[in-house]
């Protein structure tokens, strides 16, 4: 029996908010394989901010998605049928798969992940991009020492919540900066944060000099914008300041940076850029040490799945409205017996 492929195609570059006219859904069977080829049923796809900033054409870290291509997303799936020795059938494999159905690789990227150490969609949130993104960008950038005070916008999202029960788990204060009464419960109650900032009814700037009274130690940022503003306006001397995302920008015509960046020469501090992909030849080990941490009972992961391939659309817009917490991800299908 020909399988069919559902997909979303780029079919137009987003003016504002994404909308479903700026993708098309199409189907098509699914090829036969060539030499080295392997065939992946999807079964969860991750959906992330930056997938805005790879719709846009321009100078990136990465190629934009093409008109016409499939969209690019993170996925995990299962290997159906297998021309390459390197994959067996039955496996389940994370990488880059697109926002479809089944996917065809060479295997290049592709990892082979363990259910018995954790839950498929886990390898997707903690053990995966979001979980190394958190990891190094805290520990490698970040440089957190115990008795830190680390403080972290989207602090209930994907990467934030991550990222403060390292600090944690490293001796440090935590301060998250969310948005809404339920995220700061959840940072409190569930994650063990030190304090918790509701960004929709307090002054930022003013809520943390009162939450970090010495002064901010480690700026983990997510959303830019204001509250980064606010994070400068309350830096210790020395601070480190991690730029992972700007997702307040990402929808703006044109993105706008910090009115008060002199506070890094009044504290001498330091503000750099972090990309997870500089550190794919550790993510083994960061993963095994994360691992270690949930079994540990340190280290929570929550996961927000909706499931349909045809939500695409509006389940990634979740992501700009702050509906979820945790990580976001679409199911496609439940895996195979074998």
């Amino acid at each position: 029996m020909t399988l069919i492929n559902h997909k979303f195609t780029l079919a137009s570059r987003p003016v504002g908010m994404p909308k479903r006219t700026d993708w098309t859904y199409g189907e098509e069977p699914v090829r036969e394989l060539a030499d080295g080829e392997l065939l992946i049923k999807i079964l969860f796809i991750s959906l992330d901010p930056a997938m805005r900033g790879w719709m846009n054409e321009g100078k990136s870290y990465i190629a934009p998605v093409v008109i016409g291509e499939v969209m690019r997303a993170l996925g995990i799936g299962q290997v159906l049928e297998s021309r390459n020795s390197r994959f067996q059938v039955g496996q389940f494999v994370s990488g880059r798969s697109g926002v479809q159905e089944y996917c065809i690789s060479r295997g290049d990227g592709l990892m082979v992940v363990d259910t018995r150490i954790a839950p498929l969609p886990v390898f997707l949130s903690t053990l995966g991009m979001t979980g190394m993104t958190a990891y190094f960008g805290l520990l490698d950038t970040g440089r957190p020492e115990p008795g830190d005070t680390v403080v972290v916008s989207a602090a209930a999202g994907a990467v934030g919540a991550v990222v403060g029960q390292v600090a944690k788990i490293k001796g440090c204060r935590a301060v998250g900066i969310a948005g809404g009464k339920e995220k700061c419960r959840y940072l409190l109650e569930d994650l063990g944060f030190d304090a918790a900032i509701d960004y929709k009814s307090e002054n930022v700037t003013r809520a943390l000099r009162e939450a970090c009274p010495a002064g901010i130690n480690v700026y983990f940022d997510n959303v830019g914008g204001e509250i980064l503003e606010a994070a400068l306006a309350n830096l210790a001397r020395g601070a480190r300041i991690v730029i992972c995302g700007a997702i307040s920008q990402y929808n703006s015509a044109a993105m706008h940076g910090p009115r008060n960046y002199m506070s890094l020469l009044v504290n001498r501090a330091m503000m750099k850029g972090m990309l997870v992909f500089d550190y794919a030849d550790r993510f083994g080990d960061a993963a095994r040490e994360m691992a270690g941490w949930m079994a540990a009972g340190k280290l929570k992961s929550r996961e927000d799945i909706v499931e349909g391939l045809a939500t695409f659309p509006e389940t990634l817009l979740r992501l700009f409205s702050g509906e979820n917490i945790g990580k976001l991800m679409i199911k496609v299908a439940g895996p195979q017996s074998t």
